[in-house]
């Protein structure tokens, strides 16, 4: 099965979702600076939104150029993961309403966040069945050397726990986790450029 459809159906998801992110941003009733300081903690979730959602764009896309071919399993572990991620909008949405003392939207955001990274192991778990273990992507990803996949769940089960305690620290440890994958892995580039170079010289 070729799997461009499949890229082309998830890059027009998170572009849809990224879009309706956006459009949830209201302008302030007033015109003063004060009316859109008050604002700031709705800007400020809509960017750890924007940063998050273009962290999963970007390693989905380099985990793709591993995979030789798709089946009805992988299809329906992306669309799991595409499930997930639709739902950032209302969770973004309930956070920047700023309800004070209540933990909920901080819980539910955490929650969103927890089940995209176990989606996203899952969508690889399923790749490397379908594409085999003597695979470029089995080589390259197996559970055992993709330590950063484990740590995010870990600590998005932890940051989602912490809403409990004290809401904003659901967020701060989300947008931390970020750091982990703001640069996709780069053993996928290392096999990508050796094997380029490895069919320049044939």
């Amino acid at each position: 099965m070729n799997k461009g459809r499949l890229e082309a159906f998830t890059d027009a998801v998170i572009a849809i979702i990224l879009t309706i992110l956006v459009l949830e941003l209201q302008p302030p009733h007033s015109g003063s600076l004060a009316s859109l300081w008050q604002l700031r903690g709705v800007f400020a979730i809509y960017l750890v939104s924007f940063l998050t959602l273009i962290v999963y764009w970007n390693n989905h896309h380099y985990l793709f150029q591993l995979v030789e071919r798709i089946d009805w399993r992988v299809m329906w572990a992306n669309s799991f993961f595409m499930l997930v991620v639709s739902m950032f909008p209302f969770a973004t949405s309930w956070v920047g309403e700023g309800h004070v003392g209540t933990f909920g939207p901080e819980l539910a955001y955490g929650f969103v966040i927890l089940m995209a990274n176990i989606s996203y192991v899952l969508l690889v778990q399923t790749l490397i069945r379908v594409n085999g273990p003597t695979s470029a992507l089995a080589d390259l990803y197996r559970q055992r050397h993709n330590w950063k996949a484990t740590a995010s769940v870990a600590i998005a089960l932890v940051a989602m726990l912490l809403a409990l305690l004290w809401p904003p620290l659901t967020i701060i440890l989300d947008l931390l986790m970020l750091l982990l994958w703001a640069i996709p892995d780069q053993r996928i580039e290392r096999h990508l450029m050796a094997d380029s170079k490895k069919k320049s010289r044939q």
